[in-house]
């Protein structure tokens, strides 16, 4: 079984009234996931950077931004909309 990592991901939709709902589908597909403010989320998987990137890319526009960043070794926060407990328990593995 392949080591799983933390990632990162945060987007800008850049068309005005942007349909959300097929790309949080998409987010929320990973094993493991969570919110962590408007447009960034964290996500628990085995996959790379890259397949994640090219997996959500299939529900964003050409125009839009998207980054896939492997999460570090600490992290601080405040008000973030994941449970400070799943904060805590995913976001640095």
């Amino acid at each position: 079984m392949s080591e799983k990592h933390c990632y990162i991901v945060s987007y800008d939709l850049c068309q005005p009234n942007r349909n959300y709902q097929d790309l949080y589908a998409a987010l929320k597909s990973f094993p493991v996931w969570g919110r962590l403010t408007e447009s960034t989320w964290a996500i628990v998987t085995d996959k790379t950077h890259a397949e994640i990137r090219d997996f959500l890319m299939k529900y964003i526009d050409n125009n839009d931004r998207l980054i896939v960043i492997l999460s570090g070794k600490s992290a601080a926060w405040t008000k973030v909309l994941a449970p400070n407990e799943w904060v805590k328990n995913n976001l640095v593995l």
